[in-house]
């Protein structure tokens, strides 16, 4: 078995492949069960009559799950210095797995509150599985060399699950998101990620005795002003991500009149796995801000193009384009964002390091994200459809995030100094 390694280091030795097939199935189960229910959920809850507003706070739920300070706290501290990471990992999908069956019972607007807690408890889980997941990655592996090349297997299993929904539980006539099978298959894979944590590469607790909680000493890495620069703009940026992973299926179905949006959506996974493979390079030749940059401008011009095309069924080839940016908007910014935490921080505190990171992006800037994207569809559904009905003017939706990013991108541009010889 390999041992932890320095990230970027070309002396490292060479990965052992059994626990390099070991990670790539945990990586592949891991994101197979988040895009078996990511993708659709929306769309399934408006079929059962619940509100834009209502969508949007569900939707925050994933983000806000990564938020609740002691619990992440406990989780770093366990992760660090106590409880070998996966054991924690097979725990939480175990629970996981009943909440998620917990939410296929629910079925009317007026179990909202009940909605609400499972989702809540659920996304609580599954989200320091997140952490989890990198973190025992890294202690593992050359974090540049080999994460990519780990990482893409949880692409394909986001694209497995979505032609799964569409082509296998679903098809164009009768949309998945009409049923309630793809939580039920979203909670099997939970408990099947829970058995298979087992048998991941043990992954001991990193502190040492005396130490300062390693989450807190991950906090003195915002002594450094770019680093800091690059947390601040990563969680202004991820609110304005957050539009994308929730209404995206409700604004081609409304505005495109997509059926199959698992599988449309699934485009922007196929893109994604060349320019993960590829990432390793780029970061070689560009350098991790232009690389950052990079990724930030993919997000805004993603936006803008949803903007252009929203209601015009003429040019919704460019809605299917801005959904195939994502190859660029996820590995240039999430993927490389990961690897420039792992190669900043110590070793002893990785774990709490990509757990704060998680915490700004994927959870409180994720969470202000859908929480302001629920009320700007709210407010923004004005469009007549038919039955004197309203759909959401998402051209003018689009515009908002569009704008958002390109500002931050700038602001990136100017403040942030790459260590060139860290680099």
């Amino acid at each position: 078995m390999a041992g932890p390694v320095v990230a970027g280091n070309p002396s490292a030795a060479p990965l052992d492949m059994n626990v390099r097939i070991r990670l790539s199935i945990m990586m592949f189960m891991q994101f197979a069960i988040w895009g078996s229910w990511a993708t659709v959920i929306g769309n399934y809850l408006k079929e059962k009559g619940f509100s834009e507003s209502q969508i949007g706070t569900i939707g925050a739920m994933m983000p806000l799950g990564g938020m609740i300070g002691p619990v992440l706290l406990i989780l770093s501290q366990l992760a660090d210095r106590f409880v070998p990471s996966q054991i924690l990992m097979a725990v939480f999908h175990f629970v996981g797995a009943g909440c998620m069956y917990w939410v296929s019972t629910i079925s009317s607007p007026d179990q909202y509150q009940m909605l609400f807690t499972a989702m809540l408890v659920y996304a609580l889980l599954y989200n320091m599985t997140l952490a989890l997941a990198n973190s025992i990655t890294f202690t593992h592996v050359d974090g540049e060399r080999d994460f990519p090349g780990i990482r893409v297997f949880g692409t394909f299993g986001w694209i497995a699950a979505g032609l799964t929904l569409d082509y296998v539980l679903g098809s164009s006539t009768d949309p998945v998101f009409k049923r309630n099978t793809f939580l039920l298959l979203a909670a099997g894979l939970s408990v099947g990620l829970g058995v298979f944590s087992l048998l991941l590469p043990k992954t001991p607790p990193a502190g040492k005795p005396g130490d300062a909680f390693p989450f807190v000493q991950a906090l003195r890495l915002f002594r450094d002003r770019s680093f800091a620069v690059f947390f601040v703009v990563s969680f202004i940026i991820t609110i304005a991500l957050a539009f994308y992973y929730t209404f995206t299926g409700l604004y081609l179905a409304e505005s495109h009149g997509f059926k199959q949006i698992a599988a449309t959506m699934s485009l922007g996974q196929f893109a994604e796995i060349g320019f993960l493979i590829a990432l390793p390079f780029f970061l070689r030749t560009l350098g991790m801000k232009t690389v950052l940059l990079l990724g930030m401008f993919c997000w805004g011009l993603r936006y803008a193009l949803f903007a252009i095309s929203a209601g015009k069924p003429e040019l919704s080839y460019l809605a299917v384009v801005g959904v195939l940016l994502h190859g660029i908007c996820f590995d240039f910014f999430l993927a490389a964002a990961f690897i420039h935490v792992d190669k900043k921080a110590p070793k002893e505190i990785r774990a709490s390091a990509q757990a704060l990171f998680g915490f700004l992006t994927y959870g409180l800037g994720m969470f202000l994200g859908n929480i302001a994207g629920g009320a700007l569809a709210a407010e923004l559904k004005t469009v007549p459809v038919a039955d004197g009905k309203f759909m959401v003017d998402w051209a003018t939706f689009w515009w908002v995030p569009s704008i958002g990013v390109l500002v931050s991108m700038a602001i990136f541009a100017v403040a942030f100094r790459e260590d060139e010889k860290k680099a």
